[in-house]
């Protein structure tokens, strides 16, 4: 870590703030289900149910209002889909503008979501659909620009990384708060409201703790970032754009690892191009496609199959969305697990292998963690299939690790197996390409809702098998790992590292 630059309570404070940003708004769409249970007694979309006289306004809201659900669904997926697709362009602003420009987008994409769900009505119902996709992008764009956040802490970069994405994962329990709130009498204008008045602090964090290009890493010496006090600094420029031109390094490159062939699967000069051309990149985007895939099935789909389950029961419905909810906070203790074996390699007594060798142990320790997350997935995946409704605790626990690791993970894999110019643009394209699968969960809604006249049980298993296609993304991986360290033996490169050091890799063609 670098001296007299930003010292350890300005970083500390970065990464805090940075833990409350992604775990307060970054993925709020995902706690759908709780907000769907206001919504609906609201009133939102009801003009699309037939009411029973016979019944009261509550249970015409929860039983028999398959296209009322159906709009829900809709709103979801196209909020869910814009989170990821609308990535790739950001991941390009973030890589060519930086910090700040991509941070301004996203703070004016949140409070503009959050003020129209703050004003719309059952007869602007319609207004869900920009919102949910404006919080989703803007979520999605702060959350990658904190990722970077890592680079401040040397070797837990991936764990940070991992636990801001879980995080990311335990703000989806704003939504049950806002639905405990909404029981006890605050109306959801008012809480909208004040969710858009954070903004402020979002602006603030940007100018004062966050930088305007990107962080690199290692560190330079004296690096220092955001506004500084007048009597410290009259600048607003990172040590990258004041070093003088003979020092800068290379366009576009700021190092995430040390300098030396790196990356993983890529050395540092690999095109974006070359690294989507990879067989490395396109299996990545297969596993992070199909479990996702799952995951977003499962929240758009929970709330009418509750109460299925529940056989209308509005109590046990609310019950259990609100232990989902719950749930969903443990994302941000789980995440870590996750980085503590992407990170495995780098603890003990025995010096970390520098370059290649270094490299390729930074892969070969995300085999482990992709694999034990693909796991995860396919015993929620189990669960999730079993009509019984107490079995659903059980889900949600599944449902909530195997999605801290997934998103975790995708985020620090891209982190060490690519070269880090390109980082935002390969995140980015592969959560646009993982989106346009996604798009299949709203066949799958109609597909339940229609023929199969609203049992998931057909649908659930043929997602187990479609998540058993993840596995091939580990084995990819592996076989790399050894085709390309038998390349450097060949070379003369020493692979006989100090215990506990692996070797590295590059692109495969």
């Amino acid at each position: 870590m670098a001296g007299g630059g930003a010292g350890l309570a300005k970083r500390l404070g970065t990464f805090f703030s940075g833990v409350l940003e992604c775990g307060a708004f970054c993925g709020i769409i995902f706690g759908w289900a709780s907000l769907v249970f206001v919504l609906k007694d609201l009133g939102y979309f009801s003009d699309l149910c037939q009411p029973n006289a016979t019944h009261n306004r509550n249970e015409t809201l929860l039983r028999g209002c398959s296209r009322q659900d159906g709009q829900f669904a809709l709103v979801f997926t196209i909020g869910s889909f814009m989170n990821n697709f609308v990535t790739f362009p950001m991941g390009f602003i973030f890589d060519r503008f930086g910090t700040t420009v991509a941070r301004l987008i996203a703070i004016s994409l949140y409070t503009g979501g959050t003020l129209l769900v703050a004003f719309s009505t059952p007869e602007l119902a319609v207004l869900l659909f920009p919102a949910m996709s404006m919080l989703s992008v803007g979520g999605i764009l702060l959350i990658l620009t904190n990722m970077q956040v890592g680079n401040l802490f040397g070797k837990y970069r991936s764990i940070i990384i991992t636990l801001y994405n879980g995080a990311f994962d335990s703000s989806s329990a704003i939504f049950l708060i806002i639905k405990l709130l909404y029981e006890h009498g605050l109306s959801l204008r008012t809480m909208f409201l004040f969710m858009a008045a954070c903004s402020a602090w979002h602006l603030l964090r940007t100018l004062f703790l966050m930088p305007r290009t990107r962080i690199p890493y290692p560190l330079p010496p004296a690096y220092d970032y955001g506004l500084q006090c007048p009597g410290r600094s009259q600048s607003y420029r990172t040590y990258e754009e004041k070093r003088p031109p003979e020092e800068a390094p290379p366009p576009e490159e700021t190092p995430l690892e040390p300098s030396a062939p790196r990356g993983g699967v890529s050395p540092p000069g690999a095109s974006f191009g070359a690294c989507v051309r990879s067989g490395v990149f396109a299996w990545h985007v297969a596993w992070l496609s199909v479990m996702q895939l799952r995951h977003y099935l499962f929240i758009g789909t929970l709330n009418p199959l509750l109460e299925r389950l529940a056989r209308g029961d509005a109590d046990l419905v609310s019950s259990y969305t609100n232990a989902f909810a719950f749930t969903q906070l443990c994302g941000v203790l789980c995440a870590p697990w996750n980085g503590l074996i992407l990170d495995r390699h780098k603890r003990g007594k025995a010096p970390r292998p520098d370059g290649a060798l270094g490299a390729l142990a930074d892969l070969r320790a995300s085999v482990l963690s992709l694999a034990v997350t693909v796991t995860q997935c396919v015993l929620f995946s189990i669960c999730a299939a079993v009509p019984v409704l107490p079995v659903q605790f059980a889900t949600f626990v599944l449902q909530v690790i195997s999605r801290s690791f997934l998103y975790g993970g995708n985020a620090a894999f891209l982190a060490v197996a690519f070269p880090p110019q390109h980082f935002g643009k390969l995140y980015g394209l592969a959560m646009a390409l993982s989106a346009l699968v996604a798009l299949l969960q709203y066949p799958c809604v109609a597909l339940v809702r229609g023929p199969l006249r609203g049992d998931p049980f057909y649908v659930n298993v043929g997602l187990i098998a479609v998540v058993l296609v993840a596995f091939v993304s580990p084995v990819v991986v592996a076989r790399e790992c050894r085709r390309r360290a038998k390349e450097l033996e060949a070379a003369g490169t020493p692979l006989a590292a100090p215990p506990g050091a692996e070797t590295p890799t590059e692109l495969p063609h």
